[in-house]
């Protein structure tokens, strides 16, 4: 959520944003409009207090028809106040509605562009593979291997579900292990929390009220799927004050994550784009001075983890069109699956800046004696399970129809060195 004060003092800087963002500028019309009638409503209802209790001071020395007459005003007043206390609680829950649907605002080295087309690669790492043969898709070889079941996914749950099996849930399995391991050495805290958030939760991060038809809800308990894991991570210090001395803190997480991917095509194969997902997550709370610098450290120990599977990949910087609703700056980390020749987004780094902080209010104390201010928060994806399985199926296939473990893995798989 961004600051009001900001939005009031510079509203041509929101607008421009907003524009960027290719978003309507009426909820920045429609905020500052309800923003004036909330102050002037509110300063209006403090000057009738002060009359009211500097009339309350007076009635004590005044007797007769004189104090009755005083009376008589005050309750005339009281009905105002009551009635103004009315209308400023109903504005400010405008106001507050507006504001929660207001994007970020973006950082003046994103560029500015309307899809994914106008992104800036930024990197790439490792030549694509080339093959003596024709390379199979993933989803090709999980079920020449009996590794990967569409089939019975879809007949337990539906459509966008699938089943791992034998040597492909090992695989996945020490994906998950190694990442948790290698964020571990550095420096983050391994954390496992609830899979479930409440609309507290899904509010503080940024999903609701903008992102609820991609969330799976339970309605009857009041609760979601978590959408991601910085949902639920970055809302373990909701309504909290660090000390100065305790940041930065760093998080890791695995969770299984679930979206419902609106609008996702019927002929889609495979599991790039499904309903749920495995993850493993890192969340950063920052001072707000260093977040930038938190961001590139961020990114690269992101990519830490597709160069130790040797695998290649790209780093994209997002134009404004095809940054999330709460990020102020995002790079993503694309992997090659050369069996459909596509590139994969495996991996967003976002530094949100202050707009999660604000909207769970999360905040640090520069020094004992000062007045708490909001952290930053920043989220990495370490990496998105799916399409890390499918970059390695796609890459490390051989031939004869096997899929070679790549060397940092084998170590959680026994030892083993081929999945055939």
């Amino acid at each position: 959520m961004l600051d009001a004060n900001i939005i009031r003092q510079d509203p041509e800087q929101v607008r421009r944003s907003l524009t960027d963002r290719h978003y309507s500028t009426d909820l920045l019309d429609r905020f500052l409009a309800t923003d004036l009638r909330w102050r002037e409503a509110v300063d209006k209802n403090n000057r009738l207090k002060q009359v009211r209790n500097n009339v309350s001071s007076e009635i004590a020395n005044l007797s007769g028809e004189e104090k009755k007459a005083k009376i008589a005003e005050m309750k005339g007043l009281a009905d105002d106040i009551k009635s103004l206390d009315t209308d400023i609680s109903s504005l400010d829950a405008e106001r507050q509605e507006a504001l929660l649907l207001i994007p970020n605002l973006v950082h003046p080295s994103v560029p500015v562009g309307k899809n994914a087309d106008d992104n800036l690669m930024v990197k790439t790492w490792m030549k694509e593979r080339n093959f003596a043969f024709r390379p199979k898709e993933h989803f090709e070889i999980g079920e020449d291997l009996d590794i990967i079941d569409f089939v019975r996914g879809a007949k337990v749950t539906g459509s966008g579900f699938y089943v791992l099996k034998g040597d492909g849930a090992r695989l996945e399995r020490a994906l998950i292990n190694f990442m948790l391991d290698l964020h571990n050495q550095q420096g983050y805290r391994e954390v496992f929390p609830p899979i479930l958030i409440n609309d507290e939760s899904a509010i503080g991060t940024g999903q609701l009220p903008k992102m609820s038809d991609d969330m799976y809800q339970l309605e009857r308990d009041g609760l979601w799927l978590n959408p991601t894991a910085e949902v639920p991570v970055t809302n373990l210090h909701r309504d909290e004050i660090f000390e100065n001395s305790e940041l930065p803190v760093y998080y890791t997480a695995y969770l299984p994550s679930f979206r419902r991917e609106a609008g996702r095509h019927s002929d889609t194969r495979g599991i790039a784009r499904v309903h749920q997902f495995n993850k493993v997550e890192m969340v950063k709370f920052v001072h707000p001075e260093r977040s930038y610098d938190e961001l590139e450290s961020l990114l690269l120990d992101a990519e830490s983890v597709i160069q130790a599977l040797e695998l290649p990949y790209r780093v994209l910087l997002l134009c404004t069109g095809d940054m999330s609703f709460h990020a102020a700056k995002c790079f993503d980390i694309e992997l090659h699956a050369p069996g459909g020749d596509r590139w994969l987004e495996a991996s967003s780094c976002s530094n949100f800046t202050d707009f999660q902080a604000r909207r769970a209010h999360i905040k640090y104390r520069p020094e004992p004696h000062l007045k708490s201010e909001f952290l930053h928060t920043l989220n990495g994806s370490g990496v998105a399970l799916p399409r890390t399985m499918v970059a390695i199926l796609e890459n490390y296939q051989n031939e004869d129809g096997t899929v070679t473990v790549p060397k940092v893995l084998r170590p959680y798989m026994q030892g083993q060195e081929t999945i055939g």
